[in-house]
Parts: structure tokens; sequence; C-alpha cells
């Protein structure tokens, strides 16, 4: 067990233990599997195959999703003293360079787990199959839905040492897409030829930077799968979408990390105020929000 393993797991038990005391009964139920397979396949609908389940069974709803949809997915399955679980890939395309998208299926203890990050994983699968109809010949999309994130990143650090990972250009991991209008892409130190790629298809589609869309530099208290893969040496960063009208409070939560110990006591900004809480339920949960994730996804991945 490595130092860096060890600080992994104390960070998710103190995430996991602190979101058991804190949490009150989760505010939702969860949808009938049955509904959400006849459902219209939007993000918001997708979203509610995993909203307030116990991550055994979002981890299996995730699975019977793919198998329903007769989708050609990769299992991998994991177990170390930190914990265990299951990720699930879909490469979509059968080009040489891969693009990882990344959308995590489990929550913290107490919480149903919408925005964080039942929106994603909606999102996700709601692109399946519109990527595997319009990507190009040379180009390879691969959709990971992985387990414990809350844990440290452990379905993504498992993912990374077991699999191999050539010809993977760029990742991005899916956290908090469903309340916003502003794309926010994190983590994004220095340059790569990948950023420059993805910041030239948000642009494509109008966005413009420092106002519709940002870049933003390495957050110190918040981290997600992404961060597993930059650990390798791959250009990795995460997605969130936010409200505008936070963009400043946002700004100060999430730079600050001392003060942002406080200010979880007092008052957190939108989409913050039912991050990790009983409160984080699929009605709060923005339509308008997901599809323009998807879209700019969708944008990337023609592009980048």
């Amino acid at each position: 067990m490595s130092l860096r393993d060890f600080g992994f797991y104390v960070r998710g038990r103190i995430n996991r233990s602190l979101a058991w005391m804190l949490n009150a009964r989760p505010s939702d139920v969860p949808t009938p599997l049955e509904t959400v397979l006849r459902s219209d396949g939007s993000p918001l609908a997708l979203a509610g195959l995993v909203v307030a389940r116990p991550d055994e069974e979002r981890q299996a709803a995730v699975a019977t999703y793919l198998t329903a949809r007769g989708a050609d997915f990769s299992r991998h399955r994991f177990a170390t003293f930190e914990g265990s679980g299951e990720n699930f890939s879909v490469d979509l395309g059968t080009g040489d360079r891969v693009l990882l998208l990344i959308a995590h299926h489990d929550a913290v203890p107490g919480s149903p787990g919408a925005n964080d990050n039942a929106a994603a994983v909606g999102i996700l699968l709601h692109l399946m199959e519109r990527l595997a109809a319009r990507l190009p010949p040379a180009r390879r999309v691969r959709l990971l839905f992985t387990a414990a994130e809350e844990r440290g990143y452990l379905g993504a650090r498992a993912y990374v040492r077991d699999v191999p990972l050539a010809g993977v250009v760029g990742v991005l991991s899916l956290e908090l897409c469903g309340i916003g209008d502003t794309l926010a892409v994190w983590d994004a130190t220095g340059d790569s030829p990948f950023l420059r790629r993805v910041a030239g298809a948000l642009e494509g589609l109008g966005l413009r930077p420092d106002d519709t869309y940002h870049l933003v530099g390495r957050i110190p208290v918040f981290g997600s799968d992404h961060r597993a893969f930059a650990a390798a040496g791959i250009p990795a960063y995460g997605f969130t979408i936010v409200p505008s009208r936070e963009a400043e409070a946002l700004r100060r939560f999430v730079l600050s990390p001392t003060r942002s110990v406080f200010r979880t006591l007092v008052r957190r900004p939108p989409p913050f105020d039912t991050y990790h809480t009983g409160r984080d339920a699929l009605a709060t949960l923005e339509p308008a929000a997901l599809t323009h994730v998807g879209r700019a996804l969708e944008a990337i991945a023609l592009e980048a």
C-alpha cells in the first residue's frame, strides 16, 4: 500500500462518514427500472436510472440498462483494501485515438445523488446512441461509468492500473452536470492539444471564453475521476455546468479551501447547496442544463 493510496483511503472514509452524519433521510424515491427502460431516452429520464438507489443497486441498474439496449460493453471488476466495485465501458467507433468520457455511478451515503452524479450518467447514456450514429470511422469515444468515485476515485484508479490506456488522447470526467447554464472545464492547468480542441469545439457552438464557458485551474478542495488519468500523464479535466448568476460566489467557494469548510456550515452557492446532501433530488435537475452539457460533449467528441 502506497502513501498516496492510504491518503485516498482516509479521504474516502472521511467523505462517507460526514455524509452519514450530516444527511437527513433522502428526499427521493427510486424510479422503477421498467419506467426508465420505457422512457423517451432523454438525459433527465435516464438520470432516474440511478437516483435514490444504494450504490450496489446503482451499479446493477447501469449494467441492466446497457444489457437491455444491446450495448457491447466491457466490465472491469476491482477489489482492494479500500473497497470494491465494477466499472463499465462502451466503445463507440473504431479509431486509434480515444476520447474518454467518464460518469461515476455511485453517490455518498444518505444522498439521492441526482446532480452528483446521476445527471452525468443520464447524459452519457443518452449520447451513446447519438454518437454511435454520428462518429466518423476514424474516431473512437469510450464512455466509462465508474464505481467508487466517492472513495477517492477508487474505480478510476483501479481502471488506470488494470486497463491499457494506449491511444487515449484526452479525458473528461462529468460532475455536477444537471444545474446551471455556464460550462466549466476545470483542473485545466497548463496547455495541451486536447484542451485546445475542447475549447475549439465549445467556441464552434458559439460559446465565449470567460463568459458562457470557462477554463478553470486546479481546484484545491474538490476532485473527480479525471485526476487518476492525469496522474498517468494523460490530459484529463473535470467538466461541469454551473449557474452564471452564482459565478463569483462559486469562484470564492471552490478556490478558497479553508474558508470553504466554514461556508459549508453556513451557505453554499448553487449547485453546491444540494451537493452531498439528502436534497440532491431528481426534481432539482434542470432539463436544459443536461441538454446543454450533452450538446457540448457531442461537439467535443466530433472535434477532439
